[in-house]
């Protein structure tokens, strides 16, 4: 016991030296981390995952900036769809420093004997890309010589159609010779999502395909190096895109430059950064239990240190000071931990992963990512160690020495009821103000109050009900059980509080998931199409509809015209300008597809406003999709200006639309009155759906003879492209479930610290309960019993709360159906009494070989 002098009058309002108070701290720190071991394992634990993903995407950003040459193909690029440049831009792009010029589209790449065919996605290059990095081609083959001779084809590709280099492909209308296989392309970022193998060509061998007719859809890319090297600084770069707005006011291009190569994948990581580091931050509160639990058993060993201050007169908040500092000196050692543990995951993952990066990490943390991981730990700490800490300086001496046996139930002074207020708000304050989505983070922190008041009450609950069922001589093991839960101390509130709470998150995710595979597959329209077709021709249109009435009389073709644009303003105002909530910023970047029709489209229902008639020949007006109309804050008589094919046309809003896109009809967000868009060079979209009893055999005949008839028109299968968008998003549910993972990691951190804490008193019952005459199976079976009451409380309301989150995220915030997944429940319940079943049984096991004479002469 550490011995205090003090001469203060022992009022609570007197002042003690903040020196006096560390020495005291630090005095009594001499005896060591014991009991603190669980408090910095959670604490280390919450930063780590919080601090590891700030620098996983610090690392990434930076590398994205620092890589922005390669990664864009130049200094700056200039894209569009549909219209090649002009010679009036080529001329301006060539007078600004050196210029490569390249062109994308999907189509169909088949084997010259016609028995198969594959979506592919074709790049056309000219001679001078690329500006920055470098194609690879297996086997060292030179990639400038290949794409001169032939194409350089995916892997994949020559996979699927059972062929080798030196064999030939026909795409379109033209021959083609596979002249090498690719391995990387230094600016496949930047590309749209493909669907299909890469297929590197000449834009000569482009031009022989007879792809490039007017309406097709090719984007046309110009990545241009800049001559003045200055220019390519960040405020040159600023200045050139000025420039470049004064120069081609119309032109429709998308620009970026290297300084954020594409804010798409920026807002990608920076969305990503925001989910998962609310995930570390649940992974923390989860942990703040341990802290809880640490400080209250740290508390409770130092009761007699506490009394012997309070009777020389130490003032209450001096008792409070002294242990507050001792805990944040622990919490101070925590956080430190996992910082540096963070810190080891970008360069860890760029080791064991770095090939299946889309980036090559670079190590550049920000300030941003520290305080913030610094400031979610402080804060925890601060909410979980208030209530033990003003516990201790209320009550008197006497209630300290007998608190054990009788504890009593303590008001908190007024200024640590107004600390944890603060604490709370602070934390809740920083996640929402630091998180993209304030209606997500709003969610979250709600549900996280949701989940531990649940817990809580139920741990209470156990407890009450432990202390008022009846307890029958005959079952002594569950009496001993239901004695074990009742007392004071009890494993209840630690176990269902942090087991509940790490199980709830995975139930949640687990039920997302599996609510999100059975919308985009099992839950597909009865009359969705087999097949979107892209590019035909309007002459075309009526010869295909023969075609596929020839081999399917009662299938189903519904067409829309298809051209691409961008949007440029909204009421006058420039997009650039426009602050759009996340879910709707997409609407805004890159060119979106657009259409126009007499009627309203399938799936489609006007909501404000009215349809115009036919025959409409009046001003350009357009029908936008209400919900993101709604969040882009246009209404029915607003005016917006898209850019298509290099020209700017401003169309009224004449009625809002309710799109039913899981219905895989024809649909766009905008879609415009005809004698707006009717004269302009275009193709149409068209879907097939084919009976209902038709096979994949009969499927791919068809496919076949469209492109053995249409070479220009590329033929998707919806259910390729679902399978395609599944396998992504596997990936992504599998990084979300393996963060969620921390969260149970920190649950069973908690749990290990709670049953170490109550080993003592374990042992000396199982002694005692052995010196009666209590054989080991009985003391087994009683610990059993309480063990599995605690895990199926938990399990249980972990799998209701999860199944209560998950269904306001997927139907509030997702927008679809709702899934419910046994898989889900029983992997829940399975963990629950695994993981208390595995501390529990370690504990029991020592316990039961413990030696009843040391232990009794201890005693």
């Amino acid at each position: 016991m550490t011995t205090v002098t003090a001469t203060s009058s022992g009022r609570d309002g007197n002042d003690v030296p903040w020196r006096f108070v560390f020495e005291l701290a630090r005095r009594e720190l001499r005896d060591g981390l014991a009991g603190f071991y669980v408090f910095i394992a959670c604490l280390a634990l919450g930063v780590a995952a919080i601090t590891g993903v700030g620098a996983l995407s610090d690392a990434l950003r930076a590398g994205f900036e620092r890589q922005g040459e390669m990664i864009l193909g130049g200094d700056a690029t200039f894209a569009r769809s549909h219209t090649r440049a002009t010679d009036n831009e080529r001329a301006w792009f060539n007078g600004n420093g050196r210029m490569s010029e390249t062109a994308t589209l999907r189509t169909m790449a088949r084997r010259l004997d016609g028995e198969d065919q594959a979506l592919i996605e074709v790049k056309a290059v000219d001679a001078a890309y690329p500006m920055a990095g470098e194609v690879k081609v297996k086997d060292g083959a030179p990639y400038a010589e290949a794409v001169k001779r032939g194409a350089i084809a995916d892997p994949v590709l020559l996979e699927r159609l059972g062929i080798k280099v030196g064999d030939k492909i026909r795409i379109g209308a033209y021959d083609i010779e596979i002249a090498a296989v690719l391995v990387s392309e230094p600016d496949g970022l930047m590309d749209r999502l493909t669907y299909g193998p890469r297929v590197f060509v000449s834009i000569e061998t482009l031009q022989a395909t007879a792809l490039l007719q007017p309406g097709t859809l090719v984007r046309w890319r110009y990545a241009l190096r800049l001559g003045d090297r200055s220019a390519a600084s960040p405020t040159g770069l600023k200045t050139f895109r000025d420039q470049a707005q004064k120069a081609l006011p119309e032109a429709g291009f998308v620009v970026a430059d290297r300084r954020d190569p594409s804010p798409q994948v920026s807002r990608t990581i920076e969305r990503l950064r925001q989910f998962l580091t609310l995930l570390g931050l649940t992974s923390l509160m989860v942990g703040g239990v341990g802290v809880a639990n640490a400080v209250s058993t740290f508390i409770d060993r130092r009761r007699t240190v506490i009394a012997t201050m309070k009777s020389l007169g130490a003032p209450s908040r001096t008792i409070f000071a002294v242990f507050l500092t001792q805990v944040m000196a622990m919490a101070t050692a925590g956080i430190l931990i996992g910082l540096l543990a963070g810190l080891i995951v970008p360069g860890a993952l760029a080791s064991a992963f770095g090939d299946a990066l889309p980036i090559k990490p670079e190590f550049d943390l920000s300030f941003g990512s520290v305080a913030a991981a610094v400031a979610y730990g402080i804060l925890v700490t601060l909410l979980f160690a208030l209530v033990p800490l003003g516990r201790a300086e209320k009550v008197s001496p006497s209630v300290l020495f007998r608190d054990e046996i009788a504890p009593q139930s303590v008001r908190l002074a007024p200024r640590i009821l107004w600390m944890l207020a603060l604490s709370a708000a602070a934390l809740v304050a920083f996640a929402i103000l630091t998180s993209d989505s304030k209606r997500i983070a709003l969610f979250f922190c709600a549900g996280l109050v949701l989940v531990f008041g649940t817990f809580v009450a139920l741990a209470h609950a156990v407890t009450w009900a432990a202390r008022r069922v009846r307890r029958r001589p005959r079952q002594p093991s569950l009496a001993l059980a239901l004695a074990n839960l009742a007392a004071p101390g009890g494993l209840a509130r630690s176990v269902v509080i942090s087991l509940g709470s790490g199980l709830s998150l995975l139930v949640a995710v687990a039920l997302a998931d599996s609510s999100l595979i059975d919308e985009l597959s099992d839950r597909l329209p009865e009359q969705s199409p087999n097949y979107f077709l892209l590019d035909i021709a309007k002459a075309d249109y009526q010869g295909l509809k023969g075609v596929v009435a020839a081999q399917f009389p009662a299938a189903k073709l519904y067409d829309a015209p298809m051209l691409r644009g961008r949007l440029i303003t909204l009421n006058g105002k420039p997009v650039e300008q426009v602050k759009a909530p996340p879910e709707a910023q997409w609407v805004l970047s890159g060119d979106r597809g657009l259409t126009y029709s007499e009627t309203v489209p399938e799936g489609s229902k006007v909501t404000a406003g009215t349809w115009w008639g036919s025959g409409y020949e009046g001003p350009p007006l357009v029908s936008f999709e209400s919900e993101l109309a709604e969040q882009l804050g246009l209404k029915l008589g607003d005016s917006v200006t898209v850019n298509v094919l290099g020209r700017n046309l401003t169309a009224k809003i004449s009625n809002l639309r309710e799109v039913k896109w899981e219905s895989l009809a024809l649909n766009f967000v905008m879609v415009f009155s005809p004698n707006t868009l009717q004269g302009a060079p275009h193709n149409l979209l068209a879907t097939v759906t084919l009976p209902k009893d038709t096979s994949a055999a009969d499927e791919a005949r068809l496919a076949k003879t469209i492109g053995k008839a249409y070479p220009s028109v590329t033929t998707i299968r919806v259910k390729d492209a679902i399978n395609a968008f599944n396998a992504v998003f596997s990936k992504v549910m599998t990084a979300v479930r393996a963060a969620g993972s921390v969260t149970l990691l920190a649950g069973a951190l908690v749990l290990a610290g709670a049953l170490a804490t109550a080993q003592r008193r374990r042992i000396v019952e199982a002694v005692i309960l052995k010196s009666l005459g209590a054989t080991r199976w009985q003391i087994l079976k009683a610990h059993l019993v309480e063990y599995a009451i605690l895990a199926a409380a938990a399990g249980v309301f972990a799998v209701l709360l999860g199944t209560l989150a998950a269904w306001v995220a997927v139907t509030h915030v997702m927008e679809i159906d709702f899934a419910f997944s046994w898989a889900a429940v029983l992997t829940a319940l399975g963990l629950a009494g695994g993981l208390v079943g595995l501390f529990g049984s370690a504990g029991t096991w020592i316990a039961l070989n413990a030696r009843p004479t040391a232990i009794l002469r201890s005693e």
